[in-house]
């Protein structure tokens, strides 16, 4: 490829990605051969390599590890407060380009949280979360970690994604999901989807006129990561 085209792709994939309210690229399938790091409800801290996950509509309703003494444990999503696994494909330079935005901003963060987002690892938590009309505890991956203190969104494994193009094999725009899971505050999450986002802006952002007057009409699920961001940032 043009060393000019390669030049080009590469800045419009790090200017995206270090914009700082992007989503993060979800993860479906994980590694066995790098350690998981999970919390449990009792404070319990377990680190091992992932054996089996059981899922219900993608998302995780069990996961069995192997800790450091080879033992097997099951796990049931009422035990985990929040999990690091790591994805396959560790080294993938798309997931390494959407997760750079993390890198700056936890820069001066030391904590277990930033130091695992920087190595790549995603981040799971337990949420209550309706499926259909049935109410479940779930694991669901949280793909907006840096700004997610009044809405959290997850990621939905099955979602569709929105036409896309490339060049050279690189992806360059579009590719978009469909659906994720979103819970503001406390409620139950719920699968938000592309073509019932007009609907509902007023019931996620209606408390919130600094982004009414923001965005005024331009609502569009294509900048739905900017919505979320706004009103984490900017709403009171």
């Amino acid at each position: 490829m043009n060393l000019k085209i390669l030049v080009f792709l590469f800045a419009i994939l790090f200017t995206g990605a270090l914009n700082g309210q992007d989503f993060l690229d979800g993860s479906y399938t994980f590694s066995n051969k790098k350690e998981s790091y999970i919390t449990l409800t009792n404070g319990d801290e377990l680190v091992g390599y992932i054996k089996d996950i059981d899922r219900k509509k993608g998302l995780i309703k069990a996961i069995t590890i192997k800790d450091k003494n080879d033992k097997i444990i099951e796990l049931k999503p009422e035990q985990i407060m929040h999990m690091y696994i790591a994805p396959s494909g560790f080294d993938n330079f798309n997931s390494a380009t959407k997760k750079a935005y993390n890198a700056t901003k936890w820069q001066d963060d030391q904590s277990a949280h930033a130091s695992h987002m920087k190595q790549g690892y995603v981040f799971f938590e337990t949420t209550e979360v309706m499926i259909k009309k049935e109410k479940l505890t779930l694991l669901l991956q949280l793909i907006n970690p840096g700004f997610s203190n009044k809405i959290k969104v997850y990621f939905d494994p099955n979602a569709q994604e929105t036409a896309s193009f490339g060049v050279g094999g690189i992806t360059v725009a579009g590719g978009d999901a469909k659906s994720y899971y979103f819970k503001k505050g406390d409620a139950v999450a719920f699968k938000m989807m592309k073509k019932n986002y007009d609907d509902e802006f007023e019931n996620l952002y209606g408390d919130c006129p600094e982004l009414k007057k923001e965005f005024g009409k331009n609502i569009h699920w294509s900048n739905v990561e900017e919505h979320v961001f706004f009103y984490s940032e900017k709403c009171k």
